[in-house]
């Protein structure tokens, strides 16, 4: 598994402790996207750095017993300074929906932090 991937895997631990369990630093979590960081979720809506950052605040702990599997994962691009990669997102939570979605992720690296730039995420129906 690349460094990539494997930041793939770390963050939505970290989401879903943080959104299922409300355990975590908040800043330690928005560290990881970029300040210019944009996502554009299944809604198509526009998320920046800061509007992630107050959907976190708001959601701490909010989908108890949330688990998220991440496979088909794949790695669709590199270069010296990041890489694009494509995976499946499962969440489930007791008594909901299966939520599943595509994700593309744009990841880039200096020294040894990696940050996320883009997400896009597509509802699988």
């Amino acid at each position: 598994m690349t460094p990539y991937e494997t930041e793939i895997i770390d963050v939505h631990v970290a989401l879903e402790n943080w959104l299922g369990e409300g355990k975590g630093e908040v800043a330690a979590l928005l560290a990881r996207f970029q300040s210019d960081f944009m996502m554009i979720p299944p809604s198509g809506a526009h998320v920046d750095h800061a509007a992630l950052g107050r959907f976190l605040d708001s959601q701490r702990g909010s989908r108890p017993g949330l688990k998220i599997v991440i496979d088909e994962l794949t790695t669709l691009q590199t270069w010296d300074t990041g890489a694009v990669l494509h995976y499946r997102e499962t969440q489930t939570r007791p008594e909901l929906p299966v939520n599943v979605r595509w994700s593309t992720a744009v990841l880039n690296q200096e020294g040894e932090t990696i940050t996320w730039r883009l997400l896009h995420e597509t509802a699988q129906p």
